[in-house]
């Protein structure tokens, strides 16, 4: 694609390494910003920054905050001895939309995968052990992607987990394998978790 401002090539070039972001979406994004008043792409960006500068990690369950403790975890509506763990503050956000549970949540940061380099130090699972260690909780729903690399980790937290007494349940499998928790429908998930099982039936 040939630019006419470096400029403007430069701008594409920063939208286009956005996921799923291709380079002609990109140069859509980059002109409908162009036609817009300088007050409202002033708006935009500031959001953006103030994003990156200000954004804070939940010091107990490391989903996305403003605060240094989120409002799920310190809302006394919540049933405190309940931990839904799941991959990002995507699947929270997908969770929360079903209306259909009231615990708190665990944000691993992401999914053990060898291939990828990615193991368990490198995921919140420590934090997650201590957390029932530390006693006061009576149930872990691991809520992960029906995938090889969800079935890994489930795997290694039911290890890490199986002696401290809780009960350790895993989403039903309405979800078909290979689908992840951010692209399944409200319903589905909701019934997923309702209808949730012990870890050790399902691998039985």
């Amino acid at each position: 694609m040939n630019f006419s401002s470096k400029l403007l090539e430069q701008a594409v070039a920063e939208f286009g390494r956005l996921p799923g972001v291709g380079q002609k979406t990109a140069l859509r994004l980059v002109l409908h910003l162009l036609k817009q008043p300088e007050t409202e792409v002033s708006r935009f960006t500031e959001a953006l920054d103030r994003l990156k500068r200000e954004i804070r990690y939940c010091a107990t369950c490391h989903n996305v905050s403003d605060t240094a403790i989120c409002g799920i975890c310190a809302s006394p509506k919540r049933d405190g001895g309940l931990i839904c763990v799941v991959e990002d503050t995507r699947d929270v956000m997908a969770i929360e939309n079903t209306d259909q549970y009231q615990g708190g949540y665990h944000v691993l940061g992401g999914l053990i995968s060898p291939m990828d380099g990615v193991g368990p130090s490198d995921l919140q699972i420590d934090s997650l052990v201590k957390r029932v260690e530390a006693g006061g909780i009576h149930e872990v729903i691991v809520a992960l992607s029906a995938t090889m690399e969800g079935d890994t980790t489930i795997f290694y937290l039911y290890k890490k987990l199986k002696d401290f007494g809780v009960q350790i349940s895993t989403i039903a499998r309405g979800i078909a394998f290979g689908g992840e928790l951010e692209y399944v429908d409200e319903v589905t998930l909701g019934r997923s978790i309702a209808t949730r099982v012990p870890y050790e039936r399902s691998i039985a």
